[in-house]
């Protein structure tokens, strides 16, 4: 599949994908005889891996560390998942902060509803 094909795909832009390889967030992709990136479904998957973390926030460094043991093969699983159980918990501690202002957003918007009522009200009895 070629980048453009994949861009498309994973709703990613080219130097986007580009850049993913470059820094090491996804493995090195293999290229056709006339040098361009020809990317076959592992490729995707990494991809599809990458930009979903990242799409919540996982770090970088984080990602690229993981492909990085990944790579060096199956001597690196406890490091791997250490790293996978790291990035779990950010995250939920960060879900929880989201929580709780999600919660106050609310309280604060249903006192203007409330508010908007009493004036609604108001303007009716008028």
């Amino acid at each position: 599949m070629l980048i453009a094909e994949v861009s498309e795909r994973y709703d990613l832009s080219q130097d986007t994908l580009r850049y993913y390889e470059r820094i090491g967030l996804i493995p090195h992709v293999n290229r056709n005889k006339s040098g361009i990136r020809d990317y076959n479904e592992e490729d995707c998957r990494w991809v599809e891996f990458i930009k979903c973390m990242r799409g919540v926030g996982l770090p970088i460094e984080s990602l690229i560390e993981y492909v990085r043991l990944f790579q060096q093969g199956d001597d690196t699983v406890e490091a791997r998942q250490q790293i996978l159980q790291e990035q779990r918990q950010s995250l939920a501690a960060r879900m929880e902060v989201i929580k709780a202002v999600l919660d106050r957003l609310d309280d604060k918007i249903a006192r203007y509803d409330q508010t908007i009522g009493k004036r609604e009200r108001a303007l009716n009895r008028s």
